[in-house]
């Protein structure tokens, strides 16, 4: 080993004395330069072979290395020359997300999603007019793949039946645990030939619950009662049948005047009359009364109200109600007109309401301000009724940005003129 070691040596210092002679006609390296040099490759030597002799590092190492390096940048990773792809190699497509893949997918499943929220089955019901009695014949024949609205994957469904804008109403009965019930049952409907073309066949479909409030499943609207007939015979037609949470009814309209005399700072509301209301008795009739609140800012400053008119669905009054506003505060001021069923037993319940004022929605706001145009002078409009609860948010969304602008003045008492 020693003999060895000696020979690795010598053989080291050759090759030091060749390196450090590197041409004939060079100048000589002084002595001092030399020993240096000499140190230095012997140095060098000793360190190669303690490399050579020692274990190589662990693989895992090496890998932790290069993941962190991937991590912190991945633009300066060297992969080495295994990892190098060849130039002449075309990219391919795999590993890659293609959009346009699953474009067509998403769009039919939004749209089977859709079908699936709308669509809640289908009615059969068969429409014949009755020429010497004057009446429409409506038969409710069957319903097929209602939704299930119990626990138990069922459902008891019944249909309703309007012909409008008449609120009259007709009812199936409740079939039990099915949803392909079978109905048979036929309406008639006293209306003049001449008016089928202006009248609308509603149909809502409910399921019947005994301890709560009942499901609505859909609804059906005809509105050309000619669309596959003259109805001279009897004409079969299937249905699918839409989705709703509420019933569409109408639930009928009002009509009043406004009218303001600025100088005496009065306001005068007369309401003339309503038609077509729902039926809230079980008659097939209500006893409307209208009521109307003056409010500033969600406060309600006064109320009103009209005469009870009994068993009517299209009543008359000619009342007029006056409020006393002082022509500044017109636009801080509105009114909340609600059309109410009188019950001698229990709570008055809403028909539908009515809101005019500055901060209103649709003729509601252009009512007011043509009165505002216009003093001295009866504005009269129709207007439609709304739900109470869907007018109330409608009413806090627009009455919002008076917040901010601090409580409204109440109404003072005018000054004499």
């Amino acid at each position: 080993m020693a003999t060895d070691r000696m020979k690795e040596r010598m053989e080291s210092m050759g090759f030091l004395e060749a390196a450090v002679k590197i041409s004939h006609t060079s100048p000589d390296i002084p002595t001092d330069v030399q020993l240096s040099m000499k140190e230095h490759f012997l140095r060098r030597t000793q360190r190669m072979q303690r490399q050579a002799t020692e274990p190589a590092s662990s693989t895992r190492h090496s890998s932790f290395k290069r993941h962190l390096q991937r991590e912190m940048q991945v633009g300066s990773l060297d992969l080495g020359n295994d990892y190098e792809v060849e130039r002449d190699e075309k990219p391919t497509g795999i590993g890659r997300i293609q959009p346009e893949l699953y474009t067509q997918k998403n769009l039919e499943m939004e749209a089977s999603s859709k079908n699936s929220a709308i669509n809640c089955g289908k009615i059969n019901f068969s429409l014949k007019y009755d020429y010497e009695n004057e009446c429409l014949l409506v038969n409710i024949l069957k319903a097929f793949d209602l939704p299930a609205k119990d626990l138990c994957g069922s459902s008891d469904p019944y249909v309703k039946v309007y012909l409008l804008p008449d609120r009259k109403k007709f009812q199936t009965r409740v079939h039990r645990k099915t949803l392909n019930p079978t109905f048979n049952e036929s309406f008639q409907f006293p209306v003049p030939y001449d008016e089928l073309a202006v009248r609308k066949l509603h149909m809502s479909v409910f399921d019947f619950d005994r301890f709560s409030r009942h499901d609505m499943i859909g609804e059906v609207v005809l509105d050309n009662l000619f669309e596959t007939s003259d109805l001279s015979r009897e004409t079969n037609i299937w249905r699918d049948i839409d989705y709703a949470t509420s019933e569409s009814v109408d639930l009928g309209e009002i009509m009043f005047s406004l009218c303001y005399l600025p100088t005496a700072g009065r306001l005068t509301l007369t309401v003339i009359k309503c038609r077509n209301l729902k039926a809230m008795d079980i008659t097939g009739y209500s006893d409307p009364y209208v009521k109307v609140s003056l409010n500033c800012d969600g406060r309600r400053l006064k109320k009103k109200k009209t005469t009870i008119k009994k068993n009517t669905l299209n009543p008359t009054y000619n009342e007029a109600i006056i409020f006393d506003i002082p022509p500044d505060s017109m636009d801080h001021v509105s009114l909340h007109i609600s059309v109410m069923d009188y019950d001698l037993v229990g709570h008055n319940e809403i028909i539908g309401v009515i809101r005019v004022g500055c901060s209103a929605e649709g003729l509601g706001r252009d009512h007011w301000n043509e009165m505002l145009a216009y003093p001295r002078k009866p504005i009269a409009h129709w207007h439609h009724l709304l739900e109470s609860k869907k007018s109330e948010k409608e009413w806090k969304a627009r009455t919002a940005s008076f917040d901010s602008q601090g409580s409204c003045p109440s109404p003072r008492p005018p000054a004499s003129p």
